[in-house]
């Protein structure tokens, strides 16, 4: 966990790798309630047997589900010690869905903090995110998050 001590020292580091999330699992329970929560319930996400014979040899993650564990990532690989009045996702620039992640896999996220640039309504980063799976050469996915801090 890279903690920084206010607002300015972070943007300090633009161009930095700020590092590592820790390693998440994957599970089919998340994949399956996922899919309720979206209403996709594509066979290749959610039926064991089907998707044994398929492409993958098994279930696959949502691409969108894994982009959402960015926002459970993020706060394991950096702080901001004094907390801003107001931080929210502001968007997303160019998001890749670069390899399926198979139920049971585990992934990671290595963040970089692409650029900082000042706004009327506060700081804005883009943060480039690569998410890992363990044991592939592939990642998973790559994509710039966007967050507004209102100091």
């Amino acid at each position: 966990m890279r903690t920084f001590t206010d607002l300015a020292e972070l943007v300090a580091a633009k161009g930095e790798h700020l590092g590592y999330s820790d390693w998440h699992t994957v599970t089919q329970e998340s994949i399956d309630k996922f899919a309720d929560a979206t209403g996709d319930h594509q066979w290749i996400h959610v039926d064991r047997e089907k998707a044994e014979q398929g492409p993958f040899g098994g279930t696959i993650a949502h691409g969108f589900l894994t982009l959402s564990l960015l926002s459970a990532f993020s706060p394991q690989v950096w702080r901001l010690e004094k907390a801003p009045t107001m931080a929210i996702n502001y968007g997303l620039n160019r998001v890749r869905f670069l390899q399926p992640v198979r139920s049971g896999a585990r992934v990671r996220d290595g963040i970089e903090l692409a650029d900082a640039r000042e706004t009327k309504n506060g700081m804005l980063l883009t943060f480039r995110h690569t998410v890992e799976i363990e044991g592939e050469e592939r990642d998973a996915l790559a994509a710039e998050g966007l967050s507004l801090i209102v100091p």
